[in-house]
């Protein structure tokens, strides 16, 4: 008889701690998964902006391109332009020769003739001083659109070192982000063993706390009476014992390590409808909340602790019999990331 009493002892030693490491390990798989996720989106977002800047670049270059093809096009006019100039240079300059010519020829023609050619060919030097000035000009803007073009081949150039840094140092950010969630994982993971390891030494075996997965399982009745979301005296005593676990395991945390403990309150899918309460929604939030309130007044920071109600919606049973509705009414604690 008595090896039979040890040996159950035994089996009854040996489940939890197997329930345990399996869900640690599904739970470590589970929020590696998120981390990968998020590390993902982070990539995403910053090659996104990586995108975003590209853009903006090719579209400054489409604008150059643009001004550099309209300069080319004013250079042409201006060539243009010189070649008309020159031309007519070259036909004043033979005029002149002619009008030199017929001076020369014609010495003993009237004063007022000499005058008039005179007149003409100050006028031709004039035309002449204007066309180099025009020709001096057109070789300024050429001189300036040389030098925007080395610019813009300068930023070009820029732009492409800058967008093959800004790869490096994503791929870099990257492995530096998945290690550091790698880390934290594990510690999380470590101090939430830790967590149920204490709390199952202080509340021992009882039918009414149970563990599901990763969270502790407090029945509705050891806190509430039906339909309320007043905390019961004997109530308050169990969660003095879990309060206490959860202020010394907060202090050995470190303190960057962004960890909260979350408060789930749900009911059974049978309806209610009062004054104080219009859903299952409001009663399941009111009693996580009154379970919250009273954590922290034993210690538990506030910015460490959550209350959030689920109704009716996530029943661990789907009957609808006098056990599943008492199964499904539950109070749930887990300590997870923010």
């Amino acid at each position: 008889m008595a090896l039979s009493r040890a040996h159950r002892r035994e089996e009854t030693n040996f489940w939890p701690g197997f329930v345990d490491a399996l869900s640690t390990m599904l739970i470590g798989i589970v929020f590696l998964l998120s981390v990968f996720v998020l590390g993902q989106f982070f990539l995403s977002q910053e090659i996104s902006g990586r995108d975003t800047v590209l853009d903006r670049l090719n579209r400054q270059i489409s604008e150059l391109s643009d001004l550099l093809a309209l300069e080319r096009s004013t250079g042409k006019e201006a060539k243009d332009s010189l070649a008309l100039l020159q031309s007519s240079l070259t036909s004043e300059q033979a005029e002149r020769s002619r009008v030199q010519g017929l001076l020369d020829s014609s010495n003993k023609n009237a004063p007022a003739q000499l005058a008039d050619t005179q007149k003409a060919l100050d006028a031709e030097k004039q035309l002449s001083a204007k066309a180099q000035a025009t020709v001096e000009m057109v070789n300024q803007q050429i001189v300036a659109m040389r030098r925007q073009l080395a610019a813009l081949e300068e930023a070009i150039g820029a732009a492409e070192a800058k967008d093959k840094e800004s790869q490096t140092r994503i791929s870099e950010l990257g492995s530096r982000l998945n290690v550091a969630l790698a880390q934290r994982v594990q510690e999380l993971a470590r101090y939430r063993s830790d967590f149920f390891g204490r709390l199952r030494q202080v509340l021992g075996t009882r039918p009414d706390i149970r563990v599901v997965g990763d969270r502790f399982v407090f029945q509705s009745e050891v806190f509430f009476d039906a339909g309320q979301a007043v905390l019961k005296p004997e109530g308050r005593g169990e969660l003095d014992k879990l309060g206490a676990i959860i202020v010394d395991l907060g202090r050995e945390m470190p303190p960057d390590l962004p960890w909260i403990l979350r408060v789930d309150g749900h009911t059974d899918n049978r309806p209610i409808r009062s004054a104080q309460f219009p859903s299952n929604w409001n009663l399941s939030t009111a009693r996580a909340v009154a379970v919250v309130e009273y954590l922290v007044s034993k210690g538990i920071p506030a910015d460490r602790i959550a209350a959030t109600g689920f109704g009716e919606f996530q029943p661990l049973d789907v009957a609808n019999n006098d056990d599943a509705w008492r199964r499904n009414r539950r109070i749930e604690f887990k300590i997870t990331e923010r």
